[in-house]
């Protein structure tokens, strides 16, 4: 597992929040699928 996306899983909403996970995403850091596996909600 990515290590990123772990600490992401774990920290969302307590410490990260949804504009945090975007920049991930658009970083290449994260997938789309991996941020809506974390948030509920699809990536825009």
């Amino acid at each position: 597992m990515n290590k990123i996306y772990e600490m992401a899983k774990k920290n969302y909403p307590r410490l990260w929040n949804i504009d945090m996970l975007r920049t991930l995403v658009d970083k290449g850091r994260i997938t789309t699928e991996q941020f809506k596996e974390i948030t509920g909600e699809d990536y825009e």
